[in-house]
């Protein structure tokens, strides 16, 4: 008998939160009426750096704190998903502000915002691409 690959059985569980994910932004409409930058979006760099520059957002890098480190938006906080202490951290945070979430490529922000969603969060949206989708548009970073 063949054996189920170990990281296969570690993925499917993220997989499938995405795929949950996804299902809920299309059922959704975005959560806002134009469907770019409601609750629960996914946006580009430039929708992104908009959303950052609105008072009272919150930017957090879901990142490691090496990847962190090594570059991250200006007033980011870090949170990172893949911690033992996420969940706690997470509730300590105040579920009616605007959170704009961002990591490197988008995977680990897009279930980030699904957690945040699921908890009841009102206002959350993340950076389709990540912080490389950012770099790439031309959008600076700072290191620590």
């Amino acid at each position: 008998m063949r054996t189920v690959p170990r990281r296969l059985v570690l993925l499917t569980p993220a997989l499938a939160l995405l795929a949950a994910c996804g299902a809920d932004d299309a059922s959704s409409g975005g959560g806002s009426p134009d469907g770019a930058s409601g609750n629960g979006a996914e946006l580009d760099a430039q929708a992104f750096s908009e959303r950052v520059g609105e008072p009272g957002t919150v930017v957090v890098d879901v990142r490691t704190p090496g990847e962190f480190a090594a570059g991250h938006l200006a007033d980011a906080v870090n949170l990172d998903l893949q911690s033992a202490d996420f969940a706690s951290r997470l509730s300590e945070l105040d579920p009616d502000a605007r959170y704009a979430l961002y990591c490197q490529s988008g995977n680990r922000s897009g279930q980030a915002m699904a957690t945040m969603l699921d908890e009841g969060f009102s206002d959350v949206a993340h950076l389709g691409g990540g912080i490389g989708a950012w770099q790439t548009a031309g959008l600076p970073v700072v290191t620590s």
